[in-house]
C-alpha cells in the first residue's frame, strides 16, 4: 500500500550567507579578481557536509518507518556534524521517492529511504525515471516482516478461516494494504488469487491509520508491515499469518504462509538509502559510513525491534548488486500477476 517533484530549498541563512559572500565580492579591488575562490577547483567533497541534509521518507509521518528513519536520521546528524531532516513524501505506494531523487541535484544533500517499490513501478506504469539508472544505492538497513492481521474479536481464528469465508462471500470481504503495488497489497493478491478469493482492496497512504480501521472493524483484515506489532502485542488485533521466511520468535505461534502452502509467498522488502546518480563516489562513502555507524547505535536497534526487525546491512556494491537482482525479479513477477506495463525507460 504523483505530484510533480518539489526540491528542498535553501534554507533561510543559507540564502542570507549566499547573497552576502557575493555583495561583498562585488566590493572587493579590480586586483582581487584573480583571488582564487576557496573551495573553486578543489575536491567537493572536501567539505562535505557544508549544512543541512534532507532525507526524504516516502510515507505520511507517524508510521513505523517514519518513526524508525527519524531515529536514524538523528543519529546520521550527529555523526555527519550536520542535521538530516525528515521530509514525509508519502505516494506511490512508497515509490515518489524514485522521482524525487531522480529529479535532485547529485549533490549529497538529497537523500532518501528507498523502498523495494522504487524497484517495482516502472515495470507496472510508464515512468519518467529508472531506478537503475537514476538512483545511486548507498547502504542497506533492515527489513519488514509483513502479515496479515485481524481485529481481535474477528470469527476468523486462522488465514484459512479467511480464505474459506471469501469463497463463500464473492467481493464482500474488505482488506486493506499500506497502498496499490505495495509489497503487502501484491503478497495477499497473489495468494487471495490463487484461492479465487475475490475481495474489496482498500489502499492506505501508510500503515498507522490502517491498523486504526481494522482494529476499529472499519476492516475485516489488514496485511501490513510490522507496524501491527504493538496491535497484536496489545491484543487489539489477531495475527493470523506472515509472509517470512521463518516464524518470529515474537509470535511463535502464528505459522508463516510458506508452511500454509504457500512456499514462494515470502517477502520481506529489505530497505536502504539512495541518492541521485552521479552523486561524488566520496560523498556517497561518507553517508555510507556515517550510515553504516548510526544504524548499530542501541536507539536505532530498540527502535527496529519494537516492530519484530533486524539490521540486514549491506555496503554500496553489494546493495547495487542486490538491488538488480530485485529489479529482475520485480519484472518476472509483474508479468506473472499480469501487472506487466508497456516498454519501461531504459
Amino acid at each position: 500500500m504523483a505530484p510533480a517533484p518539489i526540491l528542498p530549498m535553501p534554507g533561510r541563512r543559507a540564502l542570507t550567507i549566499a547573497l552576502g559572500a557575493l555583495a561583498a565580492r562585488a566590493a572587493l579591488p579590480a586586483m582581487a579578481a584573480t583571488t582564487v575562490t576557496p573551495g573553486a577547483g578543489a575536491n567537493p567533497a572536501a567539505g562535505y557536509p557544508a549544512h543541512p541534509l534532507t532525507m526524504i521518507v516516502p510515507w505520511p509521518a507517524g508510521g513505523a518507518t517514519d518513526l524508525s528513519m527519524r531515529v536514524l536520521a538523528e543519529l546520521v546528524g550527529h555523526e555527519l556534524g550536520q542535521p538530516v531532516v525528515v521530509e514525509n513524501r508519502a505516494g506511490a505506494g512508497g515509490a515518489l521517492v524514485g522521482a524525487l531523487l531522480a529529479a535532485a541535484k547529485p549533490d549529497g544533500y538529497t537523500i532518501g529511504q528507498l523502498p523495494v517499490t522504487v524497484y517495482r513501478l516502472p515495470h507496472q506504469q510508464k515512468t519518467t525515471w529508472q531506478p537503475l539508472r537514476d538512483i545511486q544505492p548507498v547502504v542497506m538497513i533492515s527489513g519488514y516482516t509483513f502479515g496479515v492481521v485481524v481485529p481481535a474479536d474477528s470469527p476468523f481464528r486462522s488465514f484459512g478461516d479467511l480464505v474459506a469465508w471469501g469463497q463463500a462471500h464473492p467481493g464482500a470481504l474488505t482488506v486493506g494494504s499500506s497502498g496499490i503495488g505495495t509489497t503487502p497489497h501484491l503478497a495477499i493478491e497473489d495468494v487471495l488469487g490463487r484461492n479465487r478469493v475475490r475481495y474489496l482492496h482498500v489502499p492506505y497512504r501508510g500503515i498507522a491509520d490502517q491498523m486504526l480501521a481494522v482494529a476499529g472493524g472499519a476492516l475485516m483484515a489488514g496485511v501490513s508491515a510490522t507496524g501491527f506489532a504493538p496491535y497484536v502485542d496489545s491484543g487489539r488485533l489477531r495475527l493470523l499469518a506472515l509472509f517470512s521466511e521463518h516464524r518470529s520468535p515474537r509470535w511463535p505461534d502464528v505459522p508463516t504462509m510458506k508452511e500454509l502452502g504457500y512456499p514462494d509467498a515470502v517477502h520481506n522488502s529489505p530497505y536502504g538509502i539512495g541518492v541521485p546518480r552521479g552523486t561524488d563516489p566520496r560523498v556517497v562513502r561518507r553517508l555510507h559510513d556515517a550510515f553504516a555507524r548510526a544504524m548499530r547505535h542501541p536507539r536505532h536497534l530498540a527502535e527496529l525491534a519494537r516492530y519484530d526487525q533486524e539490521l540486514t546491512y549491506l555496503d554500496t556494491e553489494r546493495y547495487e548488486a542486490y538491488l538488480r537482482g530485485v529489479w529482475a525479479r520485480e519484472r518476472e513477477f509483474a508479468q506473472r500477476l499480469g501487472l506487466a506495463a508497456g516498454k519501461e525507460p531504459s
